[in-house]
């Protein structure tokens, strides 16, 4: 089966690969993922799989091999792209001018069509049923895998397992990665409005100095992690956008703050958010401004099961040989796709797609972001390997 995967990726990467350029020359934001939804929703009809729509632009495939409901295993990717303007020279550059594939979502779902079509042509040589969840809006809050949830992707079948991987630039291209346990944090968004009366920059003894009391805001808030929370667990809070003022000459009378949370450990999480609503209640107050919070609740942190990860360790190195398989680092970035792994086990994966010779390293969430693209192969190899020949999880 391994090698007819293998044989079979190779065949139809250039297939693929012109699959990718078509995505990514068509990036859609988050929950507006409509061409991308379409051209998915085409592929499946093409190789004859049956697929439902949900949560507006996702796509639900179902492919059942011999003996459909002895197992059932879900691959999961996702379709939405950023607000980046790229700058990258290439054939297949962004159309649409301020948005761009800066994520590698164009590959996931490339990836995720491959193995696809692989398994659907393989059918009648493993067993079980692969559920594919084709994802919008992975990039912005409530996240598009929690509305996917809401409407039942998780049931009818229910999967015993569910897989997922990331391209990631500064793995080689060839090269696999896997984490058990804690890969990724939770993330919520931070909102701040400090306001007062405002007045005359001259005249600072009239009002509460918005400027002055949102930037020791900034400062002071970062004490919440600095002195709250265990050096060994962990925590990021950082204050990314400071909104205020449009001239020299007057205190403005609102200034808004936004950031970010970032956290491996849920008691700290939520403890951390009442610190932050107090620090800012408390200070703004005492400088004699007004102050509303909200944070926004986002993602929990991606937990991938321990005993399936070792398991599909076990797959990828027999897909791509031991030594291009590694450890993949502890991230404070976020993923939707922790929804999934509180419900199901999972193992969420990295797919190298860097070459620096090349000079193809640039990050995810840049605009010279870019892969290696002999990369499809191996995803849609891999995608499909773990679709039809991974161990049950407990």
């Amino acid at each position: 089966m391994k090698e007819r995967i293998q044989q079979l990726a190779k065949k139809y990467a250039p297939e693929f690969i012109d699959v990718r350029h078509q995505i990514h020359s068509n990036p859609e934001l988050s929950y507006q993922e409509f061409e991308t939804s379409a051209l998915v929703q085409k592929k499946l009809t093409e190789f004859g799989i049956p697929f439902e729509v949900k949560a507006t632009t996702g796509v639900v495939g179902l492919i059942k091999g011999i003996n459909p409901d002895k197992r059932i295993i879900a691959l999961r990717a996702d379709m939405d792209a950023l607000p980046i303007v790229e700058e990258n020279d290439v054939p297949y550059k962004s159309k649409n001018n301020g948005v761009m594939h800066a994520c590698g979502h164009d590959v996931h779902t490339t990836c995720l069509l491959g193995a696809a079509k692989i398994l659907n042509e393989l059918k009648d040589e493993w067993e079980g049923t692969v559920k594919l969840i084709f994802q919008p809006g992975e990039e912005k809050n409530p996240g598009g895998a929690s509305l996917l949830i809401k409407e039942g992707v998780l049931e009818n079948p229910k999967p015993d397992k569910i897989f997922a991987l990331h391209v990631h630039p500064g793995l080689e291209v060839g090269k696999l990665s896997f984490r058990n346990g804690m890969v990724m944090a939770s993330a919520d968004e931070i909102y701040i409005s400090i306001k007062s009366s405002g007045g005359h920059a001259a005249a600072p003894q009239f009002t509460a100095d918005t400027i002055l009391i949102a930037s020791q805001l900034v400062v002071s808030l970062q004490q919440i992690v600095s002195r709250n929370n265990s050096p060994f667990n962990p925590s990021v809070l950082s204050i990314t956008s400071f909104q205020g003022g449009n001239t020299t000459n007057v205190i403005p009378s609102e200034v808004k703050l936004m950031g970010t949370f970032r956290a491996m450990n849920e008691e700290w999480r939520f403890k951390a958010h009442e610190l932050i609503k107090k620090q800012t209640i408390d200070l703004v107050s005492a400088m004699g401004a007004e102050a509303t919070i909200h944070i926004d609740v986002g993602y929990p942190f991606v937990l991938n099961n321990e005993e399936l990860g070792n398991a599909t360790i076990k797959k990828a190195s027999e897909f791509v040989g031991e030594e291009n398989v590694e450890e993949t680092e502890l991230r404070m970035g976020a993923e939707d796709f922790a929804y999934y792994s509180h419900q199901v086990p999972a193992c969420f994966f990295r797919l190298g797609a860097g070459n620096k010779a090349k000079g193809i390293s640039s990050g995810v969430h840049t605009p010279t972001f870019n892969i290696d693209e002999r990369a499809i192969e191996i995803g849609i190899g891999m995608m499909a390997w773990v679709g039809t020949d991974t161990p049950s999880a407990p």
